[in-house]
């Protein structure tokens, strides 16, 4: 690891008022939890637009449902890595204002982050699509393991909260996120490749608006020549590193 991009790093959080993390696949992926876009990420052998978006959900749930269930079973018993652990105790110091993710695993909770904005939802409960009504998301597993499709008392699909291919990010999260970037003076990139619109654009309106920018990823983005300091490393080993550099 390049230990004086790492001091770099942590020399412009420490001197930072309000840092902001943008996370991706790549935080959880020490945690066992597959990307989507690798080569081997779930997108490797299934279309989304077939299987994860709303048309195709609403076309064949159980269809759906055989694909998400392998994720479901692995986000069920996955624990937070050092990544997560390193930004809740970032914010606990009071040095990070907020993590915006596109995960939807919740491991940041459970690593004791509280101020989460899940962008791409969650799979904590599931809304009737009809009438929006809410159920907890565990009381789909049973059913679906079964081979049942868990249908509302007015008779329509239950959809766990997670944002699927061809529907709107939830509008308010996505302001708040938006806020956040627009006060803060560092963005901290963490495990995403930023090919994501439009969560990927954040990032740059944070440069926009004066904000420093720090990248952790393994793969390259397009805005790594943008950026005060790029770490092409594994998340779980660099972020710890930063968050506990004393120079």
């Amino acid at each position: 690891m390049d230990r004086h991009a790492v001091a770099r790093a942590a020399e412009i959080m420490r001197e930072a008022h309000r840092i902001v993390a943008l996370t991706g696949a790549g935080i959880s992926r020490p945690s066992g939890i597959p990307d989507f876009r690798s080569a081997n990420g779930l997108w490797t052998h299934n279309d989304p637009m077939v299987v994860a978006s709303l048309a195709g959900f609403r076309a064949d749930p159980r269809r759906f449902y055989r694909w998400v269930q392998p994720l479901l079973d692995t986000i069920e018993v996955a624990l937070p890595n050092p990544a997560h652990l390193a930004l809740a105790q970032l914010e606990r110091e009071a040095r990070l204002a907020a993590v915006i993710t596109q995960n939807i695993d919740g491991l940041h909770q459970r690593a004791g982050s509280r101020e989460v904005y899940e962008l791409h939802g969650h799979v904590r409960s599931a809304t009737c699509l009809d009438c929006a009504h809410q159920v907890p998301g565990r009381s789909l597993i049973e059913p679906v393991l079964n081979g049942q499709i868990l249908h509302c008392a007015c008779g329509g699909l239950f959809k766990p909260d997670v944002v699927l291919f061809d529907e709107l990010l939830p509008r308010g999260l996505f302001w708040l996120a938006q806020r956040a970037i627009e006060r803060c003076d560092v963005v901290l990139v963490a495990g995403t490749a930023l090919e994501v619109a439009p969560v990927c654009e954040m990032p740059l309106a944070g440069l926009q608006r004066g904000a420093r920018l720090i990248i952790v990823n393994q793969s390259e983005t397009y805005l790594d020549d943008r950026a005060d300091v790029v770490l092409h490393e594994d998340v779980s080993e660099a972020l710890p590193a930063i968050a506990d550099c004393r120079l």
